[in-house]
């Protein structure tokens, strides 16, 4: 295999020279080994967690204590992070946090990872040491949990929705011992935080082709569980046909049917979160067949990315519908040209008749497609 060009990198070789025993784990190693673009790195290495942090200094390079309990810490170099983690081995497990003890063991590390394709770990040189046929199934296209599928799951319950997300990037064939354990295991997901579920979900909605997930996990009632609001995985599934963003929020706005006030206030979702699903859930009011004035109305009451988003979910890839969001991206927004001090001008007194006369010349101005001039409004505001 030729050489990743993380590899070459002066940052991480860096830190290979401040960490001469570390290694590349995770994304990155499957990424490299299929040819995809890398984008984080992370490290880990037998080093106890103050022999990293002195050893980076010592390099001159920063770090920053990020996850200590767990062993994590991040090296920043040109402005990059970097996460660096002490090999681990789990001494308690609840099904929703692990206690865990340093190790030096390279194995013992890797059998407490999730997945085959998640366990494997890249030298400096680019040697990958695979201890448990990761590589293998990466090129099968098969999401397989090290060791026992259902005794892997009761450690940790987010590894099903785990599970979904690696099969959304890496899946071909569903591993049969693993979809057998989620099923058994479904109970187990009302334990996690809403917070974690709609960190994975939203990861699982943002993969470039996440409908076969979606659906597989429809199929195992693990859709239900997380989304109980309701669903349609062909909504989901006509979205991303039409080559829409891979935007979670634009896709989950698909995929629910249901109450989208009740799902944002369960799943806690951030406040710009929830206005955007709100919003792009509002009804669309532009067709194909719509004149520049009815897209300059639009455009003059709603956010441009929430009326292209709408376009999406409401016609998504048939005949016509890209033409429009095409027109709608290349026209201007219009604003209307007044304001308060116009009114003030014509020595109408401060209070609510300033808002009463502003509003009615903003209608007029709506109505007759948003491309009156100032003075043109100016004119209509005397004549009221």
């Amino acid at each position: 295999m030729t050489l990743p060009a993380f590899l070459s990198d002066p940052a991480v070789g860096a830190i290979f020279d401040a960490l001469p025993h570390a290694r590349i784990v995770g994304g990155a190693v499957r990424d490299a080994l299929i040819g995809r673009a890398v984008a984080d790195i992370d490290l880990a290495t037998p080093d106890t967690p103050d022999a990293v942090a002195a050893a980076l200094a010592r390099s001159g390079i920063r770090c920053v204590p990020t996850g200590l309990d767990h062993g994590t810490q991040t090296a920043v170099v040109n402005g990059r992070g970097y996460e660096i983690t002490t090999l681990r081995r789990d001494v308690e497990t609840d099904g929703r946090h692990a206690v865990v003890a340093f190790t030096d063991d390279w194995r013992e590390d890797a059998a407490r990872r999730d997945f085959t394709i998640n366990a494997m770990s890249m030298t400096r040189d680019g040697a990958v040491f695979d201890y448990f046929g990761g590589q293998a199934d990466l090129r099968a296209g098969i999401v397989r949990f090290v060791g026992d599928a259902a005794t892997r799951i009761v450690e940790d319950y987010l590894r099903i929705l785990r599970f979904f997300r690696f099969f959304a990037r890496y899946g071909g064939t569903p591993d049969p011992a693993a979809v057998a354990a989620i099923r058994d295991a479904l109970p187990g997901l009302a334990g996690l935080s809403v917070e974690r579920v709609w960190s994975e979900v939203s990861r699982i909605l943002a993969a470039p082709e996440p409908v076969a997930a979606i659906a597989l996990m429809d199929e195992r009632g693990v859709l239900a569980a997380v989304l109980p609001e309701g669903t349609s995985v062909p909504n989901l599934a006509r979205l991303v046909q039409a080559a829409a963003p891979a935007d979670p929020i634009l896709r989950l706005a698909a995929l629910l049917i249901g109450d989208a006030p009740d799902l944002a206030l369960r799943l806690k979702l951030s406040a710009a979160e929830r206005d955007r699903l709100l919003a792009i859930r509002q009804p669309n009011v532009l067709t194909p067949e719509a004149d520049d004035d009815a897209l300059r109305r639009a455009l003059a009451d709603v956010e441009p990315a929430v009326l292209l988003d709408r376009l999406w979910l409401a016609g998504g890839g048939a005949p016509g519908w890209a033409a429009l969001r095409d027109r709608l991206a290349a026209m201007p927004r219009p604003v209307f040209p007044l304001e308060g001090r116009d009114v003030l001008a014509l020595g109408v007194p401060p209070g609510p008749e300033v808002g009463v006369r502003l509003r009615a010349v903003r209608a007029w101005w709506w109505h007759r497609g948003c491309q009156d001039s100032a003075e043109a409004c100016r004119a209509e505001l005397r004549r009221r």
